[in-house]
């Protein structure tokens, strides 16, 4: 098995302090805390897997720079502006990529980047000798095995190709709000359910969908469709 593990959440994670550790700041201060918080918590993920798995490799991804989402629309992320970033959060990406053999490119994002060696590897070797390594949900819209760490989760995800088809539309309907991508409000996973009941091939799932963006945006249904299968699909090739 070969894991292909996004680090950007984890090392987030790493740069912040615990309830427990009764410190006034949200984030560490001294790096060698961020760096032992980084490795215990890696270490972990990577063991608590070969206990089920045979690991022949481990390939870490974090650090990508130049997302080109923000070209299609300045709104893309913008509501992340609000959100503090931790002061060693570089040094701690410099720190992963040092030690960890981190993989970076510019242009497109973390999960682009491990998107692409999923799609390369999954068909040279089969899908079932790799696993992605993410919490992010972006993922489920492929044919995956995808281990989800979160501590209220802990999960492996076997998603089947008819799940990931769904998944994909579906998140045309629901957004994401982390993202700041949101074009149809008030609409959620119960709304594109009930919506898409009786589709089953991308086609149909295309059509349907193109429906409403036409309720929607009128005239402008084309370029909004466009613009949000760019913001949501990740790069493969």
């Amino acid at each position: 098995m070969i894991l292909l593990v996004d680090a950007d959440s984890l090392i987030f994670a790493s740069c912040l302090t615990t309830k427990a550790e009764n410190i006034e700041s949200p984030f560490y201060e001294t790096i060698d805390k961020c760096q032992h918080k980084f490795d215990e918590q890696f270490q972990k993920i990577v063991n608590d897997l070969d206990d089920i798995y045979s690991i022949d490799k481990v390939m870490v991804f974090n650090g990508s720079k130049g997302n080109f989402r923000k070209i299609i629309t300045p709104k893309y992320k913008a509501n992340r502006k609000k959100i503090n970033i931790p002061p060693l959060l570089n040094d701690m990406h410099q720190y992963v990529f040092d030690n960890y053999d981190g993989i970076q490119a510019f242009g497109i994002e973390t999960d682009d980047l491990v998107a692409r060696h999923w799609y390369q590897l999954s068909h040279e070797l089969g899908r079932d000798n790799v696993m992605i390594v993410s919490i992010d949900k972006d993922y489920r819209q492929f044919p995956a095995l995808i281990y989800n760490y979160h501590h209220k989760h802990r999960e492996v995800l076997n998603i089947t190709e008819e799940q990931a088809i769904y998944n994909f539309y579906e998140q045309f309907i629901t957004g994401d709000k982390a993202d700041n991508i949101e074009y149809f409000f008030g609409k959620g996973k119960a709304f594109a359910k009930k919506y898409y009941d009786g589709c089953k091939t991308q086609y149909q799932y295309t059509r349907k969908l193109y429906e409403l963006f036409i309720q929607e945006y009128k005239g402008k249904a084309r370029q909004k469709y466009t613009e949000c299968y760019h913001l949501l699909k990740l790069r493969t090739q």
